[in-house]
Formats: structure tokens, sequence, C-alpha cells
């Protein structure tokens, strides 16, 4: 049985920022995924929402090639996050994304596997073919985008901490430990 719907705190959503949007349903996830969910029950758009996440921290804090290194290069990884960023409205960045992924594909697998087995940091020239500073001169904002996305999802349910665990428990058939 598939967990249909998205839910968020009510603290997050009544937050100016905009990432304890996205901080509350990663938490979700999290909690679902440590109680041995399958990916396949969690609802998609909160799955994509994650990953965006994913995306866009990782390209803030080390660009595409930080993406690329940490991600291993995950075909189905990439087509959500294309996917994501469609569904966003975030057409440039969607161009940018598919640009910088031609690149990376037409790179030799030999040339991948040599800059997976390399050091991130340090002097790395494959690391700098991917890199592109594009991303951070985009105006649409990832961050603001994916949490939009969110709060005025169809399947969007937002409760109280309290509400939240019961719910999940409801969902796994047993009480959750909380830290």
């Amino acid at each position: 049985m598939e967990f249909g719907r998205i839910i968020i705190s009510e603290t997050a959503a009544n937050s100016e920022n905009p990432q304890d949007v996205i901080n509350s349903n990663i938490s979700v996830i999290n909690l679902m995924r440590e109680e041995k969910i399958d990916d396949d029950l969690i609802h998609e758009d909160a799955l994509m929402s994650y990953y965006m996440d994913y995306y866009v921290s990782q390209c803030t804090q080390g660009n595409f090639a930080q993406f690329v290194y940490n991600s291993k290069w995950n075909m189905e990884l990439n087509a959500l996050i294309a996917e994501g960023l469609e569904l966003l409205g975030a057409q440039k960045h969607l161009e940018l994304f598919q640009a910088q992924c031609k690149k990376v594909n037409l790179m030799s697998s030999v040339k991948r596997e040599k800059f997976f087995k390399s050091k991130l940091e340090g002097v790395n020239p494959i690391r700098d073919v991917m890199n592109n500073d594009t991303f951070f001169e985009i105006e649409e904002n990832l961050v603001h985008l994916n949490a939009d996305f969110l709060k005025s999802h169809p399947d969007l349910e937002v409760l109280s901490v309290d509400e939240m665990f019961a719910v999940l428990e409801e969902f796994v058939g047993h009480e959750i430990k909380r830290e």
C-alpha cells in the first residue's frame, strides 16, 4: 500500500524559511526509510523534492562535479532530477542540467572511472571540466520553487509533530521510537 500523502510539520509550514518546508519533508522520508519502508511506497513528489534538495546542496557546496562524484552518476537519479526541474518550472536550471549531463555522458567511461577513483579536492582537471558556475547565476531559486511546490501540492498535509508520528505509526503498523 502506497503512502499517498506528503507530510510536513506545522512549524515548517509557518516558517519564513523555505528550506524548513523541504527539511520537514526530508525528515519524514528519512524516518520512513529508517522504518524500512521501500521508496516505491513513498509519495513520488515527496521523493522528487528530497532528491532536488540533494542536487541543490551538492551543487551549492561543490558545484556539478561534486553532484556527479557523490551520486556516482546514477542515471535513475539524473532522470528524477530532470523530471523534478521540469515539474518545478525551472526551465533554465533544466537546460543547464541537461547540458551538464551531456558533457558527462560524452566523457569516456575510462575518464569517468578515473574521476571516481580520484580525490574530489586538490588538482583535478576532470572535475574542473565538469564544473560550471552558471548554476549560481540562474535567477530561478530552486529552494523557493521546491518549497512552493510542496506547500501547494494537493496531497500535502500539514500536521503537528504528534500527528505526524501518529499517521506514520498507523502506516507502519507499530510505534516509532522518538529521539
